[in-house]
């Protein structure tokens, strides 16, 4: 079989890299059943006709114009492989010529769930705190080192967002017999309640949780929505935990709230990373931090390209994705996040 009778797939996973997103076993059955073109995600346009006009794949998500897509007859997905989907192509093109937009964003949804799980127990139980007392030596024994200590089992639990994450979320806790409360607007509250959670107003998951997680993506409508209205609004001494992108909060106010010892938080993302060494978060009292490491598994990273490789193989056999999750016509271009760097 000659490279020419093989489909073309455009490599340009910027961020990501081939290396990081297949084993050394997928990466060898990408190259023997497809032609592979490794493109610089800015400048996919000064590819040759002879390459665009035969790439039925692209693997990432670079920018491309209607002009570029035109020079692409034959193109079948997009399979984006950041968790993010950016504002960065004509979707309505895409969507008319049938061409399949999907990611594989959702392989982070359990590693990040287990972690939140982490750090609502890190903070229910000053696990952080009474490490470091214990390193300094300074530390209080028995239950004179739980004043503020509380149990996550039987708490009331708030959730912002049920996307892949907010489910996945569901799982871990459901064994602490809380009751699990979930703010979502694109959700009709039928689909909540099958899945085991109760359909809440915003307000109601602030201020009737003892543990607020928030997993909502950051979109056109809900940049900073949550902000020193909301944070006040909380129980005293309740722990926020901030999961999903940086950018659905205002920040200052969060700190803020921290500082004031209203509630407690942690998160693993940040309004900009890295953080600059003096950011004052890195100081914060009452605040448990994390390098945007929650969902950076090498098994994730793996997983992504073995649906990749299982989503190609459907089409070529003209049948539709179905490992990877589309993206919808109609929420699509409301996306907000960035993307992230990986070391």
């Amino acid at each position: 079989m000659t490279n020419t009778e093989r489909p073309l797939a455009i490599s340009a996973p910027e961020p990501r890299t081939l290396d990081l997103l297949f084993s050394d076993k997928a990466r060898v059955e990408l190259h023997a059943k497809y032609e592979v073109v490794e493109a610089d995600p800015e400048n996919i346009a000064g590819l040759g006709d002879g390459i665009l006009g035969r790439a039925r794949y692209v693997i990432g998500q670079p920018p491309l114009s209607a002009e570029t897509l035109a020079r692409m007859p034959a193109l079948r997905s997009i399979l984006n492989v950041e968790s993010n989907l950016l504002n960065n192509m004509p979707y309505d093109v895409l969507f008319q010529r049938g061409i399949h937009v999907v990611t594989t964003g959702q392989v982070f949804a359990e590693p990040v769930a287990e972690i939140g799980l982490g750090f609502a127990l890190a903070l229910a139980r000053g696990i952080v705190d009474a490490d470091v007392a214990f390193r300094e030596g300074s530390e209080l024994w028995g239950g004179e080192g739980n004043a503020s200590a509380r149990l996550i089992a039987g708490s009331e639990i708030g959730i912002v967002g049920f996307g892949d994450l907010g489910k996945a979320l569901r799982r871990v806790l459901s064994g602490f017999r809380a009751r699990i409360r979930v703010f979502d607007p694109w959700l009709p509250h039928s689909i909540l309640e099958e899945s085991g959670v109760e359909p809440a107003s915003l307000e109601d998951v602030l201020t009737k949780s003892d543990f607020v997680f928030v997993v909502a993506a950051v979109t056109s409508e809900n940049r900073g929505f949550l902000g020193a209205e909301a944070f006040s609004s909380m129980r005293r001494g309740a722990a926020f935990i901030l999961l999903s992108r940086a950018d659905v909060v205002d920040f200052d106010a969060l700190m803020a709230a921290v500082s004031s010892g209203h509630i407690v938080a942690a998160s693993d993302v940040y309004p900009e990373e890295p953080l600059p060494p003096d950011h004052p978060v890195r100081s914060l009292k009452g605040f448990v931090r994390s390098a945007h490491r929650a969902g950076a598994l090498d098994s994730a990273f793996k997983k992504m390209g073995d649906m990749v490789l299982e989503d190609m193989d459907l089409m070529d056999r003209g049948l539709p994705p179905m490992r990877c999750k589309r993206a919808e016509r109609e929420t699509v271009s409301r996306m907000r996040s960035k993307p992230v760097a990986v070391n």
